[in-house]
């Protein structure tokens, strides 16, 4: 419930607005430009944008893919990637509420996340975890599916095929998650999706996995019946799915199709998941979809929310030569998350004072900083993050405040500017190395009428995040092989 370049984006060096600092003007690299009429435009295209909807291929089509795919010697594995509002109408009045229905939905997501960590650090095992009411007997639920509401989540899709002969469909992308799941018939209750509910009866290679499968097993919540493996999948936000755990046949494009892919075939889905047939599952356990086709890499590109631009999203490709290379660090305690080596950060080009335990995971696995697809604001611990703002708020003594939104505590009136100079936000890795952000990423718009933001948020929780806000227009390369992450701006 599980998740960026800028085609308009314009570098304006006749800002109407210079930066300064004790009366000097910042050297270029400790700067960055906002363009904030390229950004206001952009969240006025996205209301009243007409999606694009890629046409599922025929039948026909279909079944040539895969006879090529299965000849395919390339290990290389490609994939569209679109962030949702391009692909389905926005259902919002304006700008401000569709952000305010994103925020709530983050909220949700980071709920989730810390969730699942605790349950691991608890030391709560699989046989301490029992599937609730609703996996033995889905037909007791009555609960209306809100179609809608998800059309303001920070969700990414790809495209993949299911069975065969395949059969498109959008799935949503997740980084927080490892189990891949999509909608089945028969349905109990299953929510509106763009491209036909998945009938197993039409593939020839949908399997039944039994009770004591190792798939079965690794399942965290799980039950038999009549010696057929069940499933269930909760989120933060009360989405779930529920139904046969089962294997298939997945294929990828032209890059091929792999047999054997566990993933769950809901019959009972709740939530909001609006539009997508279900979801991959990118985490780093032992039933996601790169450790089930033994992927040595990982590697995406976030476009902007905004958009209607795709990017990739690629397994086993190697990292653009330009990549800021940063140390990828597992937990003894929870497999899943994608934990990174960082050390600190900087504003205006100078280090925040900030203690680098507050970005530690210790013994424990308490702590430590995760990169995550589908939350949408980095979250940092209260005291990293309001050394961050307080120092950012330092240095923009000029810009106009404006008053705190949803979880944002420092806003700004930008209306009537075309582009302001900002101080530069940067990711600090171990040796010197860092990743400067784009102003779009750490200043975003959260209504029509100029109003923009500093993008991070405060948690009380030992785990920070980096959202995928910051991600945005970065090649995010994760070399599972040799445990290193590497991040390559404007590679969409």
């Amino acid at each position: 419930m599980a998740p960026f370049s800028f085609p308009f984006f314009l570098f304006t060096f006749t800002a109407l607005f210079s930066f300064t600092l004790s009366r000097t003007t910042l050297v270029s690299h400790s700067t960055a430009t906002l363009d904030v009429a390229a950004s206001l435009s952009q969240a006025h295209d996205v209301i009243s944008f007409f999606p694009h909807t890629i046409k599922p291929l025929d039948q026909a089509q279909e079944e040539a893919q895969l006879l090529n795919s299965s000849a395919a010697s390339s290990p290389l594995i490609t994939l569209p990637l679109h962030p949702r509002e391009s692909l389905y109408t926005s259902n919002h009045k304006d700008y401000k509420s569709l952000v305010l229905t994103r925020l709530g939905r983050d909220s949700a997501r980071v709920n989730s996340l810390n969730t699942k960590l605790q349950l691991a650090l608890q030391g709560v095992n699989r046989a301490d975890l029992e599937p609730m009411q609703t996996e033995i007997r889905p037909e007791d639920l009555s609960t209306p599916v809100t179609s809608g509401i998800s059309l303001g989540s920070g969700e990414y899709f790809t495209r993949v095929g299911v069975g065969s002969p395949a059969k498109q469909f959008y799935m949503v992308l997740d980084t927080g998650s490892d189990v891949n799941w999509l909608q089945c018939q028969p349905c109990s209750d299953c929510y509106q999706q763009s491209d036909p509910i998945f009938n197993p009866t039409g593939s020839s290679t949908f399997s039944q996995l039994t009770c004591d499968a190792p798939q079965c097993q690794a399942l965290r919540v799980s039950a038999c019946r009549n010696n057929k493996c069940l499933y269930q999948v909760a989120y933060g936000d009360g989405s779930y799915t529920v139904g046969d755990f089962v294997t298939e046949t997945v294929s990828f494009g032209n890059s091929g199709a792999i047999k054997g892919v566990a993933l769950g075939c809901g019959h009972d889905n709740e939530g909001l998941f609006v539009g997508s047939a279900g979801l991959l599952g990118l985490g780093g356990g032992r039933l996601s979809l790169p450790s089930q086709v033994k992927a040595s890499t990982i590697s995406y590109c976030l476009v902007d929310r905004d958009s209607s631009a795709s990017s990739t999203l690629e397994f086993n490709s190697a990292a653009p030569g330009d990549s800021v290379i940063a140390p990828l660090l597992k937990s003894r305690k929870l497999d899943t998350f994608y934990y990174v080596g960082l050390t600190g950060l900087s504003v205006g080009g100078r280090p925040v004072s900030i203690p680098p335990s507050l970005f530690q995971m210790d013994e424990s696995g308490n702590g430590g900083i995760i990169v995550d697809s589908g939350t949408a604001i980095t979250r940092l611990q209260t005291a990293a993050y309001e050394a961050l703002r307080d120092e950012f708020k330092r240095l923009t003594p000029d810009l106009p405040a404006a008053g705190n939104f949803a979880l944002f505590d420092t806003c700004y009136d930008l209306s009537g500017r075309t582009s302001v100079r900002v101080p530069t936000v940067s990711f600090l890795f171990a040796g010197g190395k860092s990743l400067a952000l784009p102003a779009k990423n750490y200043l975003i718009p959260v209504d029509n009428s100029g109003t923009f933001c500093f993008a991070f948020a405060p948690t009380s929780s030992s785990l920070s995040i980096i959202g995928n806000v910051q991600q945005q227009g970065t090649r995010v390369s994760y070399d599972l092989a040799n445990n290193r992450v590497g991040f390559s701006p404007n590679k969409c």
